[in-house]
């Protein structure tokens, strides 16, 4: 009788949510394949018979995405087309029991800090030796760094630290030794991440330490970029803005959620500052740096929002004239402690009160994008689309910024490369050049 061949598995990790869920990701998928595990990140072969769901939990719209990936896979598990379902991140931490008796063809469910138990469904052991070298899900020149987990922030609207726990920092040393393999591996740019970057260092070292993991960094050979993102107002090291000026690799360019522009809603929010505060930092870290990047998030129908406080928000954003912003509206997230209060603010309110927004801000983008018009700027080669090259400048983000784009058929660029370019045009989120010849 002829023996019967087991096929090897094969595993599909696919990624919802934000960079924090994708670094996540790229680290399991680094410990599975170091276990001889073939696995990939989203791949589109549909060859692979075991999937892993890294779910995010953080608002309504984000949580009934990650459901439905569930569902889609839970379906295909019952039709054959795949054998095993497990389910990871916020979503899974945050609501375990209740997806476990709604969704049971998922074999397993999992935390935001259970990848031991992860690896041991595979029989695999957590290898340490390979911290800090993080197989990329993506192109290899630019790499998000998760520099700590968790937040001790009390925000009213937040659920994250329900979902992900409280602060914890990685060392100066781990992330110093990550950096240089990443630069090793061709990575130009580091994107510094966390649930509050400005944080850094309390638990390890009783003080802020955000200034030497900066310096730490810029002195890393090869890391042509480091860009810092989600660094919270209240309590803000000014040091961190006097290292991003003396270092000309640290990109000039902040991401600083201020969550809103009314001083009543703030208090609400348990944001620990007023507008005239947020005002203030605003300016004087432009002092320091006048050509900086900042870039935002604002939430509208936070319980407290009346129209008063909304136009005061709206009054804040045109003065501030921020290069870069985003909108979410209010979602109300059980067990968070603004759930205690009244969701008073219709959904098409809160919607239209973000349209609004986001028309100022089109228009002060489309203003401070026409500045840049004959302007020379270094731009990183992030991918060709269609008929253009795509980049950025030091004051764009990967993914939700400004990008720069190239005619293809006038200029050939590599990705991965920085490229001189004059800009000859620009939209409220797109500028338009030509590459100088090198």
């Amino acid at each position: 009788m002829k023996a019967r061949t087991l096929k090897k598995d094969k595993v599909n990790i696919i990624t919802m949510g934000c960079s924090k869920n994708l670094v996540d990701s790229e680290v399991l998928l680094s410990q599975l394949r170091g276990n001889g595990i073939d696995a990939r990140h989203e791949s589109a072969d549909r060859d692979n018979n075991i999937v892993i769901i890294n779910t995010c939990g953080f608002i309504d719209n984000a949580k009934q995405e990650s459901i439905n990936t569930i569902l889609e896979y839970a379906a295909a598990k019952e039709k054959g087309l795949v054998d095993k379902v497990y389910v990871t991140g916020c979503l899974s931490q945050r609501y375990k029991d209740d997806l476990e008796a709604e969704i049971p063809q998922v074999d397993a469910f999992f935390g935001t800090r259970d990848l031991p138990a992860i690896l041991k469904r595979f029989k695999a052991d957590y290898k340490h030796e390979l911290v800090g070298e993080r197989l990329l899900s993506h192109a290899s020149h630019y790499a998000y760094m998760k520099i700590s987990e968790g937040c001790d922030r009390p925000c009213s609207f937040c659920a994250i630290p329900l979902m992900r726990g409280g602060h914890v920092s990685r060392p100066i040393e781990e992330l110093v030794k990550e950096a240089k393999h990443k630069a090793a591996q061709g990575t130009r740019e580091l994107l510094l991440i966390a649930q509050d970057s400005t944080y850094y260092g309390l638990d390890l070292y009783k003080k802020r330490q955000l200034p030497d993991l900066l310096r730490a960094l810029s002195d890393v050979d090869g890391i042509d970029w480091i860009r810092l993102h989600y660094a919270y107002p209240t309590g803000f090291p000014m040091e961190v803005i006097d290292v991003m000026a003396e270092r000309s690799n640290i990109c000039k360019y902040l991401d600083i959620p201020l969550q809103h522009g009314s001083t009543e809603v703030l208090k609400v929010m348990r944001r620990g500052t007023t507008r005239e505060k947020q005002e203030a930092l605003i300016g004087e870290i432009r002092a320091k740096i006048p050509e900086i990047a900042i870039r935002t998030t604002l939430i509208t129908g936070h319980p407290g929002e009346q129209e008063k406080e909304f136009s005061e928000m709206m009054d804040f954003v045109e003065r501030m004239r921020f290069e870069r912003m985003g909108v979410f509206t209010y979602s109300h997230e059980e067990d968070t402690y603004a759930f205690g209060m009244e969701d008073h603010v219709p959904q098409e309110v809160k919607q239209e009160r973000a349209n609004r927004l986001m028309e100022m801000q089109e228009q002060i983008s489309f203003e401070l994008n026409q500045q840049k018009i004959g302007k020379t700027f270094k731009v990183l080669i992030d991918k060709k689309e269609g008929g253009h090259f795509v980049g950025r400048t030091e004051f764009d983000s990967v993914d939700v910024d400004n990008e720069v784009l190239i005619d293809a058929e006038k200029h050939y660029c590599r990705v991965g490369d920085f490229v001189s370019v004059t800009i000859t045009d620009a939209t409220e989120f797109d500028l338009y050049g030509d590459v100088l010849s090198q």
